[in-house]
């Protein structure tokens, strides 16, 4: 029993880290977006993006299998909600920066009655000024309450 409790403990950081992915100085960790509703015409992906290098990249843009992506950012002033278009995002050195519900994220346009369900997979590259393109997967999450809140996207 010692035996097999220590191979399974051995296999959980593995396990833990599968949905990181790295290119260069880059981690792309935990690629993730939510459900939509069936009337959805677009939906959103985050994740969270670490450059441990000493040089600062930016992703200039992100590629999948949909009419439109688009880097995004949700502000709030003065009480009014915007979405804005990025030409792109820098990630500092030595800095983490987040893609999370009401704020930076990745848009996908154009579900045309196909909403994302979970357990899906949506296939994206990420195309970074200095590391180059990076594959990633996003998986399709149930939506929590504070992410409902936080972003909607189903008038879009």
């Amino acid at each position: 029993m010692k035996k097999f409790l220590s191979l399974t403990l051995l296999a959980l950081p593995s396990f833990a880290m599968a949905d990181d992915y790295a290119i260069g100085d880059l981690t792309i960790m935990n690629p993730i977006a939510y459900e939509t509703t069936a009337t959805a015409m677009s939906g959103a992906g985050y994740m969270t993006v670490t450059n441990n290098g000493d040089m600062a990249d930016r992703i200039v843009r992100a590629e999948a299998d949909f009419p439109r992506v688009m880097l995004h950012e949700s502000t709030i002033a003065d009480g009014v909600a915007t979405m804005t278009h990025l030409e792109g995002v820098e990630i500092p050195a030595g800095a983490t920066v987040a893609f999370e519900p009401g704020g930076k994220h990745v848009m996908f346009m154009g579900l045309d009655g196909d909403p994302f369900e979970i357990g899906e997979e949506i296939n994206v590259k990420l195309v970074f000024e200095k590391a180059g393109e990076l594959d990633v997967v996003f998986k399709v999450e149930a939506r929590n309450q504070e992410a409902a809140n936080a972003e909607d996207h189903s008038g879009h």
